[in-house]
């Protein structure tokens, strides 16, 4: 399924304008539970403090979009905002070329920039350098804002880090025992909060906070622990989890279902049929049988329901009469294709793909194997002679196959290669089967390297968060939710330290979709 079918179908059956939770939507509104007070104290901050301003959390706290609040909401006419990313050039060389650029400066050196930043202040103008990916700077680059933070007696720029939290043992380690930097660390929704953000979230789509119930939405909130990043995956996820149910309950009706009654007597009139002419057939009780050899004759009993088959284009199962079909043993229904697995390619018990049990009796002594054995003749009677060979032992009778017991799906049911990529294997595995997430990094690196650490069924792919790739790590493969729930509890104290949570296969395969 491309990208596209996937979201007109999301869309579709929740009948909204746009995908709700997508990091980017029309008409986006900024919510400012817990995060209009800090928009609020960086605006004073860089008034009236001289300190390098750092914002932190984990992926999916949203400092990317109150970076962007922050751009939006200063005075355009006072106010020159430069955003640089550290992402692919965390040196000092790779910052400073960045800011140059933006400040038309040719020098990439901090003392033209901050030339620049006082030519700039004599006209009116201030400057604001936001940097996004911050955790990702080294020493270098680290000292060079903070040395344009510090700035010279003319003039400053006002210096935004945003970053995960490793940012702020690094500066710690440059500064030493000097006051030079201010830490802002974001907190996590109220599950009153998660509520909200949901309801805003929907609303924009032209939905309603009624699509979740109380308890999914305490779910989302426990499973996401108030962050909105991973609120927002954590309910699309139970969203798309709730359409694949819906639509597998309308395409497998109940067996209940009641039949037109001019089909109900049609049929019967066949079923009437066919039988009178069974029983008028001549002969039929007196077919003469092959000795050694019995006939199996298969019947199928009256009264009870027939097989439903289902045709194309057809909205219902339709029963049909079985009489004259043969029933199909073990061997001839091998022989015709006809293996029935369950969707983890172990035997189902009962189908032809189990060994049917095969009892033979063993030829008398001397006789090959297949061959009748020759009517015995009289035999003259023998001389007294001194026995010297061994008598013949018969050959044993052949022991019978054993019957294969077909075994439950294990789980997990599938192993990935530890530390690769696990796109096409997620692609292949059943929509409504269960993953544990692990965690999300922004380092493929990162990603490897604990899968590798873990090996077993740890794998990860790869998906975009707010326009970045993120790596994700999952555990195993379960098929129910209670199953992957009993596994978290069974994973290492580190791993659990995470909490991590069960998510669909679909949801997964969705997000692959999309990224693609």
């Amino acid at each position: 399924m491309t990208s596209l079918h996937a979201d007109e179908a999301f869309l579709g059956h929740y009948q909204l304008s746009h995908d709700p939770f997508a990091p980017r939507v029309p008409g986006f509104k900024f919510f400012p539970a817990q995060r209009k007070p800090v928009l609020g104290q960086l605006h004073h901050l860089a008034r009236y403090s001289q300190l390098l301003l750092v914002v932190t959390g984990p992926l999916g706290s949203g400092k990317t979009l109150l970076r962007q609040a922050l751009v939006a909401s200063t005075n355009k006419q006072s106010v020159q905002s430069v955003v640089v990313s550290a992402r692919g050039a965390g040196d000092a060389a790779g910052v400073l070329r960045q800011v140059a650029q933006a400040l038309n400066v040719s020098n990439a050196e901090p003392s033209a920039i901050l030339k620049q930043v006082v030519q700039l202040g004599l006209t009116g103008q201030e400057v604001y350098l936001l940097v996004d990916d911050a955790e990702q700077l080294d020493e270098s680059a680290l000292e060079a804002l903070l040395a344009l933070a510090a700035g010279t007696p003319e003039g400053r720029p006002h210096v935004f880090l945003f970053g995960e939290s490793s940012l702020i043992a690094d500066l710690e380690q440059i500064s030493g025992d000097q006051e030079l930097f201010h830490v802002i660390e974001l907190q996590p929704y109220e599950e009153e909060e998660t509520r909200e953000y949901l309801a805003q979230r929907l609303e924009g789509a032209g939905a309603g906070i009624e699509l979740f119930s109380a308890s999914q939405i305490s779910d989302i909130h426990e499973s996401s622990d108030g962050w909105p990043g991973t609120i927002n995956q954590v309910a699309r996820d139970a969203m798309i989890e709730a359409m694949i149910a819906s639509r597998s309950a309308v395409k497998r009706p109940k067996m209940g279902f009641t039949m037109p009654k001019k089909h109900v007597l049609a049929i019967s009139a066949v079923v009437v049929v066919a039988v009178a002419a069974a029983w008028l057939i001549p002969g039929r009780s007196k077919a003469p049988t092959t000795a050694g050899a019995p006939t199996e004759q298969a019947q199928l009993p009256l009264g009870k329901p027939t097989p439903n088959v289902e045709f194309a284009n057809s909205g219902q199962p339709t029963s049909l009469p079985m009489v004259g079909q043969p029933v199909m043993r073990g061997p001839l229904a091998e022989e015709a294709g006809g293996i029935s697995e369950g969707d983890d390619g172990v035997p189902v018990e009962g189908s032809s793909a189990t060994p049917p049990t095969v009892t033979t009796t063993a030829p008398p002594a001397g006789v090959p194997a297949g061959q009748p054995a020759a009517k015995p003749t009289p035999a003259p009677t023998p001389a007294p002679t001194v026995a010297t060979a061994k008598p013949v032992a018969p050959a044993p009778a052949a022991k019978p196959a054993p019957v294969a017991a077909a075994k439950p799906a294990e789980k997990p049911v599938a192993v990935a290669k530890a530390g690769a990529s696990g796109s096409s294997w997620y692609a292949s595995q059943p929509t409504g089967n269960f993953v544990v997430q692990i965690l999300g990094t922004s380092s493929e690196a990162n990603a490897q390297a604990f899968v590798k650490e873990q090996g077993g069924e740890y794998r990860y792919f790869k998906k975009v968060l707010n326009g970045k790739p993120l790596y994700v790590i999952t555990y195993g493969n379960f098929s129910s939710r209670a199953a992957a729930d009993s596994a978290i509890k069974a994973l290492p104290a580190k791993v659990q330290a995470g909490k991590p949570w069960p998510r669909t296969v679909a949801s997964v395969q969705q997000e692959l979709a999309t990224t693609r």
